[in-house]
């Protein structure tokens, strides 16, 4: 069976003419002279699934032959590389066709005048340096070390997405822009076109009977095709508007198929809009790394399942860290109705090479993924990786962040776009930053002053004994206010136990605060040696001492008026009466309002079936925490300790849920916040 046999680029679709060459390819070393060893094409070298597990191999050889279509005689091949790490030199039949450098964008190389008759070979030079930290990389580990090695895990070299074969006229659509207009009642079309012919293009919206036809001239068609009764793209109804172009000239037809949908994303003030709904981004870390694949999904449903977990974990956005991923995986966003955090992969040293090779990630990212719907964001550095943790230091760092921000805005202006995520900003559409903190009372007050002005800087411990505090903007021209504001990374614990806690209170911290426009979760899943995922590596469930991502991520939350002492131990009661504010934070269309409910359990205990015991009503108003309620509740009769669990029922429903451990010892409590 045919390895990620899907094709795979649905936003650029040709599937109609292509041929895939997943599978089984000749392999050697560059030290080996012979072809005695197989590698299955699209796993990285170094993974298990590659059949080779070859580790700090600089460069290697790949072979194999393939068979051009009989139906495609007349028409132009064309070899099309998903990704290759790092760079790649291409030959067929002994033809050089193609040199790329870049190991997450893809290339491709018209191969129709080195073949001949019948079969035909191609054969790959990758070379993937054991020092990467001037080239992109990602969370790939490089020797020598990143600052950043740490957090850095087993690198994925060589060919790892697909490999295919398409045919296409001599005269094609080189590339088909699709946006949502102003109005969201069209879609405005650019269509690009290569060759020496004259063409007319026609375009028609799947569906309906609405077909254009224009001419293209100097290599470019540009319309606005109307969309009657439009139905907007949103997460609770992702729908997906597919145009068909078919480009005819002397040189014959071509047919691409490509879609979008209709939405707009804005940041007005320090709100984030989607339509013009308030939004508030529930935004998870995914890495993008399989156990026995590396950075390849093992099969195209490994994709579209990350998504449904992180759904159903109650978040409404994914943050792709420092990854172009598999375009199979923006399509599921699409089609699934997932948010999507884009951004390339980072660099390690600051240099004008490394800047280059970062730079040169930002015009494939959006030409690639531009159509998405889902793509809300455009992220670009990260905490100063590339450059040197030192953005304020440097006034090169801080025009490099710059530069790259104008990059990516000359290319899409329709979306908000991050210079430079969670630490010093100098130009960027979102002021987002990240905070870790065992302490859920310095937490708590860190966040508090960030948010009402008290401070614009934070401390980030960059070692042991290491910890410097970052300021919020690095350039006078940076507004600190205006902006909507953003913890992109947080969550810390060193156990399950603990990460479900901070989970809890952590994030119910965050929407405390009226101002906050969102949150991204560190992270989905474990990897490797990093163990700060809701799901371990092999996206099970972990033990959170029963605490349920869903509730702490659900529309609809309680914050209490709470500064918990320690897992387990959230408040302490000589007597074992406790009284416990209850506010409730609400990010519907509408109002809502219910009553408390109370039921006791023992220390991690399991939610309870039923909400318990009816106490106080409250409401809440859209986007507006509300004021406290407040829930007196008692110890049963013999405990010790036991865990109070709060639900606010709402229609007959349960619509948010919370909990808080009481204990009735008052002793020092080691680990106790500061």
């Amino acid at each position: 069976m045919t390895p990620r046999a899907e094709y795979p680029r649905p936003h650029f679709d040709r599937s109609h003419t292509w041929s895939s060459l997943n599978g089984d390819w000749d392999f050697r070393a560059d030290t080996e002279q012979d072809w005695d060893r197989t590698i299955t094409v699209p796993f990285a070298w170094e993974t298990p699934a590659s059949g080779i597990e070859a580790h700090w191999l600089p460069v290697a050889w790949y072979r194999r032959s393939f068979t051009v279509p009989d139906g495609w005689r007349g028409q132009r091949v064309v070899l099309q590389f998903g990704a290759v790490h790092h760079e790649a030199t291409v030959w067929v039949n002994d033809v050089e066709v193609v040199t790329h450098r870049g190991g997450y964008t893809p290339f491709e190389a018209d191969v129709t005048d080195a073949l001949r008759d019948g079969e035909q070979e191609v054969v790959v030079r990758v070379s993937a340096p054991l020092d990467q930290r001037e080239i992109a990389h990602g969370k790939q580990r490089s020797v020598p070390r990143d600052d950043f090695d740490g957090v850095c895990f087993t690198p994925s070299s060589g060919i790892w997405q697909s490999v295919w074969l398409e045919a296409r006229p001599a005269t094609y659509l080189s590339g088909l822009t699709l946006r949502p207009s102003e109005g969201l009642d069209a879609i405005e079309v650019e269509a690009r076109v290569a060759g020496a012919a004259e063409a007319t293009l026609r375009l028609s919206l799947r569906g309906t009977d609405l077909a254009i036809e224009l001419p293209v001239v100097g290599g470019l068609a540009e319309t606005v095709i109307p969309v009657a009764e439009p139905r907007l793209w949103s997460p609770e109804d992702p729908h997906l508007y597919h145009v068909d172009a078919t480009l005819t000239s002397a040189d014959g037809t071509d047919t691409v198929a490509a879609y979008t949908g209709l939405r707009r994303i804005e940041a007005i003030g320090e709100d984030l809009y989607l339509n013009g709904r308030r939004l508030f981004v529930r935004g998870v870390l995914d890495q993008g790394y399989w156990p026995l694949t590396g950075i390849t999904a093992p099969d195209d449903a490994a994709l579209r399942r990350d998504i449904e977990l992180a759904a159903a974990a109650g978040y409404n956005l994914v943050r792709k860290h420092l990854k172009l991923e598999d375009p199979r995986f923006v399509h599921h966003a699409d089609v699934l109705g997932m948010l999507v955090w884009a951004e390339p992969a980072a660099t390690g040293r600051f240099s004008d090479a490394s800047v280059t090779a970062f730079e040169e990630q930002i015009a494939p990212m959006v030409e690639r993924d531009g159509n998405s719907p889902a793509v809300v964001i455009w992220g670009l550095y990260n905490e100063e990786w590339g450059l040197d943790w030192d953005i304020p230091g440097d006034p090169a760092k801080q025009r490099a962040a710059a530069r790259a921000y104008d990059l990516l805005k000359a290319l899409d202006s329709s979306r908000p776009a991050v210079d430079n995520s969670g630490w010093t900003h100098v130009k960027t559409d979102l002021l987002d930053w990240h905070y870790y903190d065992e302490s859920a009372a310095s937490w708590g007050r860190t966040v508090a002053a960030l948010l009402d002005g008290r401070q614009d800087d934070f401390p980030v411990k960059l070692g042991p004994d290491f910890v410097v505090r970052k300021k919020l903007a690095g350039s006078p021209d940076q507004p600190l206010r205006g902006l909507p504001n953003l913890n992109s990374e947080y969550g810390t614990g060193f156990t399950s136990v603990e990460r479900g806690w901070h989970l809890r209170w952590q994030t119910q911290e965050l929407r405390r605060h009226d101002r906050v426009a969102g949150y991204v979760y560190t992270e989905l899943y474990d990897i490797e040696h990093e163990s700060a995922g809701l799901l371990d590596f092999e996206r099970r469930a972990k033990d959170l001492a029963g605490v349920r991502p869903a509730d702490a991520n659900a529309t609809t939350t309680l914050v209490l008026d709470v500064v918990p002492v320690a897992p387990g131990r959230d408040l302490l009661s000589e007597t074992g009466a406790v009284n416990v504010p209850v506010r409730v934070s609400h990010h519907g269309a509408e109002p809502v309002d219910g009553r408390l409910h109370t039921a006791w359990t023992p220390v991690f205990g399991a939610t309870p079936a039923g909400p318990g015991a009816e106490g106080p009503r409250v409401e809440a108003k859209p986007f507006l925490l509300s004021g406290a309620a407040e829930v007196r509740a008692e110890l049963p009769a013999g405990w010790t300790s036991g865990r109070l669990h709060l639900a606010l029922v709402s229609g007959g429903a349960v619509v948010a849920r919370s909990a808080v451990d009481v204990d009735t010892f008052t002793g020092h409590i080691v680990g106790d916040n500061r």
